[in-house]
């Protein structure tokens, strides 16, 4: 399938720390979507029960507390919303381990293939120092943006960080002239591909 023919849906999770003896969870979830056809939509953001106290290290970075998670829904009962977004999409996730782990919880569910925009932006732009997503939005002049597409939230946001994974997607793919060619350049990213493609077409 073509890139201008697939519809991405973007996920992240943020979480409830890493602490020793205990296994780390999502305390909220985001979700987005983008495809040529119907531009940007579909968000969804919600936080998530949880049994084990957020982490203060956590806390710094996300901002979110444990009295925000009261009354909120457990990621299973989530099930519906999660397949409408993400059935039949490409999934796409700034540094995919940690979502990936998270949907464990839906043994089967057969989302993918998986885009890492992590992955991607190490191989569009190697010569920048820093990869994180806030950097990368930054450096490609799309801050702004994201900031106006969600407004109110901010990084390290589910949602916002959602948005932002998709429109960095969105700036590969034109930047590198790539709607016309197959989605498994982005799913594994090799440069040499698309520089190729460039000059033949």
């Amino acid at each position: 399938m073509l890139i201008r023919e697939c519809r991405f849906t973007a996920i992240d999770f943020e979480s409830a720390g890493a602490a020793r003896g205990r296994t780390d969870v999502p305390v909220q979830i985001g979700l987005a979507s983008w495809s040529i056809e119907r531009g940007h939509g579909g968000n969804f953001v919600s936080y998530l029960a949880s049994e084990v106290p957020i982490t203060w290290s956590a806390r710094k970075v996300h901002g979110i507390r444990d009295e925000d998670l009261a009354g909120a829904p457990g990621l299973l009962s989530l099930w519906p919303d999660l397949k409408k977004s993400m059935a039949d999409a490409v999934v796409v996730a700034h540094g995919k381990g940690t979502e990936k782990r998270f949907l464990r919880a839906f043994p089967g569910h057969g989302f993918g293939p998986w885009v890492d925009t992590l992955l991607l932006a190490r191989a569009a732009w190697p010569e920048l120092g820093d990869h994180s997503l806030s950097a990368l939005c930054d450096a490609r002049g799309l801050s702004a943006k994201v900031a106006e597409m969600i407004p109110g939230r901010r990084w390290h946001d589910a949602l916002y960080d959602a948005v932002a994974s998709l429109l960095l997607l969105e700036d590969v793919a034109q930047s590198f002239e790539l709607l016309e060619k197959p989605v498994e350049w982005l799913v594994n990213p090799d440069t040499r591909e698309w520089y190729r493609g460039r000059r033949i077409f």
